[in-house]
């Protein structure tokens, strides 16, 4: 199948994920620091220093022992931001390592029903352990009316995976579609990694659907929300019962002291997590807005109009007629800007990229470098 057809393509940005800064710094000869990365879509924030100083000190005077196995006191702080026990919590490496264990248990319950276009990292997972897969084909046009109703699954799917917000659409599913489907599949994985970013977002969260369906799994991640990509720290919401048989699975330490401080440092405060929220999905609202609305306008180029998707997400999908190829590779090679190559997700050809949003001058910058070509 050619690269235009939606398969990942080799030598892309990351191939199957955004963000490969180092790499891509390394082919152009130039500093990461040299390059604006709108192929990863995190809230554009630095760590405070009253983060650093908390996490070195907590850090530092526990280095020399081995981290807490259990994660007691960050797994009681992610419980209390959700109403929870925190027996229904299990922190990980980040989301993606969460997502190999619910593959385990995918590929166990049967066939796996994964949206096209959607993250590649679905499909990696469920690799690992022989899952099989079936595709779970999305629109590729809709309207500004979010939550929206996610379109039927395939009807012989024992597992689905959900991304709400989905990515790389930016479409926001409604609670209520997802819900439904929660009588019918024997496992629903939903990944909300980036719905604390969405303005009304927590109005769509399965969250307070776990106590009641034990075939639901929720994933979270702090990557998105705290611009901490480098942390690799996320978790899981589920069934107790499930969440100890993935402990017992993986590797003892999982999560290292460092990443284990600084996490309870930023979620310890209910309220602070909760103005953290609030400032990223004002800066979302704001610069999305903004952002589409000039790219809407810009006159068309060689790959013709470039027209945004909406998005209730901090990335925007954008769609030119013709392919957008060269203009990637001239976004990178001339003004040293990276945004998402979308041949990595099935259903999707040259004609895509998807932008994350940045502050409003790496937008400026990018509106600069899209108008020049």
């Amino acid at each position: 199948m050619a690269a235009g057809a939606g398969v990942p393509v080799a030598g892309l940005d990351g191939e199957t994920h955004g963000g490969n800064l180092a790499a891509r710094a390394a082919a152009l000869g130039v500093r990461p620091g040299q390059l604006l990365d709108a192929s990863a879509s995190l809230a554009p924030l630095r760590p405070r220093v009253a983060w650093v100083a908390a996490w070195a000190g907590a850090s530092l005077a526990g280095l020399r022992h081995y981290p807490d196995r259990d994660q007691r006191a960050l797994r009681a702080a992610i419980a209390r931001l959700h109403g929870l026990e925190p027996a229904w919590v299990l922190p990980g490496n980040g989301a993606a390592e969460l997502f190999t264990w619910a593959a385990r248990e995918a590929a166990a319950a049967g066939l796996s029903a994964l949206p096209a276009p959607g993250f590649a990292d679905y499909g990696r997972a469920l690799a690992c352990w022989g899952g099989a897969v079936q595709p779970w084909p999305l629109p590729l046009q809709w309207d500004r009316a979010f939550g929206q109703v996610l379109p039927p699954p395939p009807a012989a799917a024992a597992a689905l995976w959900i991304t709400n917000p989905h990515n790389p659409t930016g479409q926001l599913w409604c609670r209520a579609s997802i819900e439904a489907l929660l009588a019918v599949h024997r496992l629903v994985i939903v990944d909300e990694a980036f719905l604390p970013l969405v303005p009304g977002g927590e109005a769509q969260s399965l969250v307070p659907l776990l106590a009641a369906h034990p075939n639901l799994v929720v994933i979270r991640s702090l990557t998105k929300l705290y611009g901490l990509a480098g942390l690799r720290l996320g978790y899981a919401l589920a069934d107790p019962e499930r969440l100890r048989r993935w402990a017992a699975w993986r590797d003892p330490w999982p999560i290292n002291g460092l990443a284990m401080a600084l996490g309870l440092r930023l979620l310890d405060d209910p309220a602070r997590y909760r103005r953290q929220c609030a400032w990223v999905q004002a800066w979302s609202a704001r610069e999305g807005a903004w952002l589409a609305t000039r790219i809407a306008a810009l006159a068309a180029g060689p790959a013709g109009r470039l027209v945004p998707m909406p998005s209730a997400a901090n990335y925007l999908l954008v769609r030119g007629t013709g392919s957008l190829v060269p203009l990637r590779e001239a976004l990178e090679q001339r003004h040293r800007i990276l945004v998402r190559d979308c041949r990595s997700f099935a259903g999707l050809d040259g004609r895509w990229l998807r932008i994350g949003l940045q502050n409003r001058r790496g937008n400026q910058r990018l509106l600069r470098a899209l108008s020049s070509g």
